[in-house]
């Protein structure tokens, strides 16, 4: 058995395409199919139903799939290992749409560090980020850690988030330090989508005070709540964390305005519990656990 076949199996799961997947392994089609099928021999066991094309995976195969990722996952983690005297790899990262910018400061300390990283980011729902980790899908998270960590995981806690309506500086309501969530609910509002957890607190905030939002616009990118604010005249409601990083560059025609009761959250880095750990996860701990008053509320 050889890794390459592994990672034929894990790239033929997910395109579900023989074909993609090929191209994707830079291998032939008639190549990666061969390499399956010897891994099914080497095993004893279909891994792939087959037709004319693609068909997903057998109950074997799928169980099988979780091994592979498990494999892969310390083939890569054995790497980086190897070249523990200079810390080099890729690393893969789910993070909440709101906390993008922790990932920056990641970087700009991998890179003061002299870490050769080569980082795969991308923006998930906090049930997203746990199931990518547990599939080994995904290095590490960062998103919400409140209560107790998810088993086999671990936190570390960050800074604090506090949920402030967004609104132009031309607004009515621009020079208000504050507004009930009653009120808000009667501004046209463009929020983030409602799986994210994000969302779901913002939902339960207004379930708490009995009122119906008045929803015109929902999206997964917190950058086009922010255009929908400055160029249609919307409202938002979004997290506030700290000052840098409280609003993206050249948004200073809009206000944050706080909203009462408060709701906050605690944001943080999300990996798995389990030894070995990756030398590329444990850098990006160190680095995290170093950021000191980065995060001030």
């Amino acid at each position: 058995m050889f890794i390459r076949q592994l990672e034929y199996l894990v790239t033929l799961a997910k395109e579900k395409h023989f074909a993609h997947a090929a191209e994707i392994c830079c291998v032939t089609q008639p190549a990666l199919s061969t390499a399956i099928r010897n891994l099914e021999e080497e095993l004893g066991i279909p891994i792939v139903k087959r037709g004319r094309r693609y068909e997903g995976l057998t109950p074997e195969g799928e169980h099988i799939l979780k091994y592979a990722h498990q494999t892969l996952a310390a083939w890569k983690g054995m790497q980086q290992a190897a070249a523990i005297s200079k810390i080099s790899g890729e690393i893969r990262i789910g993070v909440i749409p709101t906390a993008l910018h922790v990932v920056a400061l990641l970087t700009g300390a991998f890179i003061s560090s002299n870490i050769d990283i080569h980082e795969h980011v991308q923006t998930m729902s906090m049930e997203k980020i746990i199931s990518a980790l547990a599939r080994y899908e995904i290095d590490l998270g960062i998103g919400y850690i409140s209560g107790p960590p998810e088993p086999g995981t671990r936190y570390l806690s960050l800074f604090k988030e506090t949920f402030v309506l967004v609104a132009q500086k031309t607004s009515e309501i621009a020079q208000r330090d504050s507004l009930s969530w009653s009120e808000a609910a009667e501004l046209p509002l463009c929020l983030l989508a409602d799986e994210l957890q994000n969302r779901m607190q913002i939902n339960a905030a207004f379930k708490r005070a009995n009122v119906k939002p008045r929803i015109v616009l929902e999206t997964n990118s917190p950058m086009t709540l922010y255009t929908h604010v400055r160029s249609a005249g919307l409202y938002s409601i979004l997290p506030q964390s700290q000052g840098i990083f409280s609003m993206p560059p050249g948004l200073d025609d809009v206000v944050r305005i706080s909203l009462t009761p408060t709701v906050d959250n605690a944001v943080g880095l999300i990996s798995l519990d389990k030894e070995p750990r990756s030398p590329m996860v444990e850098a990006a701990w160190k680095q995290a656990k170093s950021f000191g008053d980065s995060f001030v509320l």
